[in-house]
């Protein structure tokens, strides 16, 4: 294939979204928001115990309002479905309405249809249930819990382990010894879970929001044991997901059973309370770090072990350890992860699964080490820094933790700190400095694409999914910049699942998947062009060495200012389409047929046998923590990264300072509360499960540090979604101790751990 140069103006250029004006302007519509006549509304009746079984229903109260239409419980409908398949880490899943078990508060256990949803409310209210109620265990240390360590169970569980890291934690000549703790946190996207489905005869349509829609088509139709081929999901726009819309969840296959059931359309919107029980979270988790290092900060020991809990039936872990293990230089690493089975919902991925939680654990401890040497904790990392990660040797295709330091600490002004907890001080106000590396890994997946160029327009089709980071735009630019057009020239079709299947659009590794993709596609349109261009019998470019032919503002241009419009190239060629399967370095020769089967095999960051990728960042955060009411506030905080190529950087800038701003609530805000007890939920909202809003974030400031990668993809992309969420929690924490002296290994720190 020839390598025909383009202007390469596209990529790299700040560029507006192209759906912002529909989504301001109230035009765009997500799924719930499609039309669907003649359709009947669903309620879902959920679990108030969170163990035990169910021994009869109560329907006739709910069954007299008017216009309810049916009610599936497990008496009625337990054959109509099946489980969702195990998650990962296998290990089975929760059931719902396939039997009379309760796994957890808030399960589903009914569904009412009505045809208006204030009927289907309210005859949801009036259903009652009689249960066998058992006690539950909700948590780490709760009676009834089982630990369960992973390397001794779990099949093809590795923990990352090199040298004789006890030993050499023993003879270390500073050492730290602590143990950190991470809450339950649930997603909160604005839009709600929602599900609308209906059959056109033996063919299903979901119209749902989701990260992944070739995967939700498969696991309904293995629930449902229909052909995969018969089942549709649309999902042109998502409104804020986070991790919580990657997987099937219980809801989906039930409201394709009720349609199904009713020979109409069934729409579901769940309550946001229902959204902390009928979905995922992140796992609360509990950590336990030991790091030894010489009188010079050159660690010698690093050993983590951390414990996560899970659901009864699943071993879902994030494992968090295999990023921690890695990120600094150090000849003895031992990690292990344990998950703790309880009577919860199945926790799932939520931005930064494993990084978040456990970098928070390792940057503490880092900081800890710091002042146990007495060092300036940007020096300890500097004198850790490394270009191979320890467990493997493997190199880093590009590793740029420090530049990022550097960049935030000028930005920040660190070198004014004063080292000594306590020393700085306004009035009531204790004044603390931190900072905290932040790393992710560098993702990436197979996806297919399809560009069809005609004399009047260029379309783009992929089941891609934009859910509020960008990827419709940064999908028109990639195309653009491969054949010398502008974005709005291109029209994106994506959120598709009959659309040339794309991967999951998690892990920070959807624009690398999907963009090399469609480049991939658009090389192969250019290389027809520029044949059929060089070839013809008449025209400027006949003759000309195809090589040295270039795409430039709609014409495809050769030497001595010879040039040919693309729209008189197409009227002799006809419209020209390119299909393509991009499979990345490390996945399988058939991964595309896997993605299509709902089986996206993610590689990158530590899992390739050869190399390792992972995108950087240094964070710096000022807290101020008053003295009398243990008020911690954040006014300002300073984030540098470096992620290879930014395809667009006015969105790269927005998921950046998002995810800063997230983190703020990582370490100070967010934690969603459990009555042990009874194993529920109490804060199942968002007005008190708190959240950062504009008054706790007075000033971010993203910097991007400029990084070519040419060994992690084709277009050198790294991801940025998440890696922006990482270390701030910790950067917190730190300033707070410098802010107090007072060392909070526990989130969210709030202001009675301070008082």
């Amino acid at each position: 294939m020839s390598e025909v140069i383009t202007p390469s103006g596209v990529i790299g250029r700040d560029t507006v979204r192209q759906e912002a004006r529909a989504k301001v302007t109230g035009v765009a519509r997500y799924p719930s928001d499609i039309p669907v006549p003649d359709a009947a509304h669903a309620f879902l009746v959920t679990s108030g115990i969170a163990r035990g079984r169910i021994l009869g229903w109560h329907l006739e109260a709910a069954r007299a309002v008017p216009g309810v239409l049916d009610i599936l419980t497990n008496e009625n409908a337990a054959g109509e479905s099946k489980p969702i398949p195990p998650t990962k880490g296998g290990g089975g899943s929760t059931t719902t309405l396939q039997s009379d078990r309760i796994w957890h508060s808030g399960q589903i256990i009914a569904v009412v249809v009505a045809e208006s949803f204030e009927a289907a409310r309210e005859a949801a209210h009036k259903v009652r249930v009689d249960y066998a109620g058992e006690a539950p265990a909700a948590s780490f240390g709760s009676p009834g819990a089982q630990v369960q360590v992973l390397e001794e169970t779990l099949e093809g569980h590795e923990d990352p382990r090199v040298g004789d890291a006890e030993a050499a934690f023993i003879a270390g000549a500073v050492r730290v010894d602590a143990s950190y703790g991470t809450p339950t946190q649930h997603h909160n996207p604005i839009e709600l879970f929602t599900t609308t489905c209906f059959w056109e005869d033996d063919r299903l349509t979901i119209l749902e929001p989701s990260q992944f829609v070739q995967g939700l088509a498969n696991t309904v139709a293995k629930q449902l044991d229909i052909e995969p081929a018969k089942v549709r999901v649309i999902s042109p726009l998502v409104g804020g997901a986070f991790g919580s819309k990657g997987g099937a969840t219980a809801r989906t296959a039930w409201i394709a059973v009720a349609a199904r059931r009713l020979g109409r359309p069934v729409k579901l919107v769940a309550s946001r309370s229902q959204g902390f029980t009928i979905a995922t979270y992140r796992a609360e988790t509990r950590q336990r770090l030991r790091l030894a290092a010489g009188r010079d900060g050159r660690l010698q020991a690093l050993l983590h072990e951390g414990w996560e809990v899970t659901s009864r039936p699943s071993n879902y872990n994030v494992q968090g350890t295999e990023t921690t293990a890695r990120i600094y230089a150090c000849p003895n690493v031992w990690t292990r992860v344990n998950v703790v089975h309880a009577d919860r919902n199945t926790p799932g991925f939520m931005r930064a699964p494993p990084d978040l939680p456990y970098g928070f654990g390792l940057e503490s401890a880092m900081d800890e080490l710091a002042i146990a040497l007495d060092m300036d904790p940007v020096e300890l990392r500097r004198i850790n820094d490394t270009r191979k990660e320890p467990i493997r040797g493997l190199p880093y295709t590009s590793r740029s933790l420090m530049p990022c330091f550097d960049a935030a600490a000028e930005a920040f002004g660190w070198s004014r700190r004063d080292r000594r907890p306590g020393s700085m001080r306004e009035g009531d106000w204790r004044i603390g400095w931190g900072c905290a590396a932040s790393f992710y890994p560098a993702k990436i997946s197979a996806a297919c694409a399809r560009v069809t160029l005609s004399a009047r327009s260029v379309r783009l089709d992929i089941a891609a999914h934009e859910i509020g980071t960008g990827a419709w735009t940064v999908l028109a630019m990639t195309a653009a910049d491969q054949l010398g057009l502008e974005p709005e020239q291109v029209e994106v079709h994506l959120g598709d699942s009959t659309l040339p299947a794309a991967g999951l659009a998690a892990g920070s590794s959807h624009t690398a998947s999907i963009c090399n993709a469609v480049a991939m596609a658009c090389r192969e349109l250019r290389d027809r062009l520029t044949h059929a261009a060089v070839t013809a019998n008449a025209g400027p470019l006949a003759g000309q060495d195809p090589a040295r032919l270039r795409f430039e503002k709609g014409a495809l241009c050769g030497e001595s200012g010879a040039a040919e419009p693309l729209e008189a190239l197409l009227g002799r060629t006809g419209p020209v389409e390119a299909y393509a399967e991009h499979i990345p370095h490390g996945n399988p020769p058939d991964a595309p047929d896997k993605l299509r089967q709902g089986m996206p095999q993610t590689t990158g960051g530590a899992q390739l046998p050869d190399r390792i990728q992972y995108g950087f960042g240094a964070q710096f955060v000022e807290v101020r923590v008053n003295a009398r009411t243990g008020e911690v506030r954040v006014p300002r905080i300073t984030g540098a990264f470096a992620a290879g190529r930014i395809i667009n950087p006015r969105t790269a800038h927005s998921q950046l300072m998002g995810g800063m701003i997230w983190g703020i609530g990582s370490a100070l805000l967010e934690a969603t509360e459990i009555d042990r007890r009874n194993a529920r939920y109490v804060n199942d909202n968002i007005a008190e499960y708190l959240i950062p809003v504009n008054a706790d974030v007075p000033s971010v400031e993203v910097i991007m540090v400029p990084e070519e990668d040419r060994l992690v993809n084709p277009l050198g992309i790294k991801g940025v979604g998440e890696l922006g969420c990482v270390g701030t929690n910790a950067a917190i924490a730190n300033a707070v101790h410098h802010a107090t002296g007072r060392r909070l290994r526990q989130l969210p720190i709030r202001p009675e751990h301070l008082l």
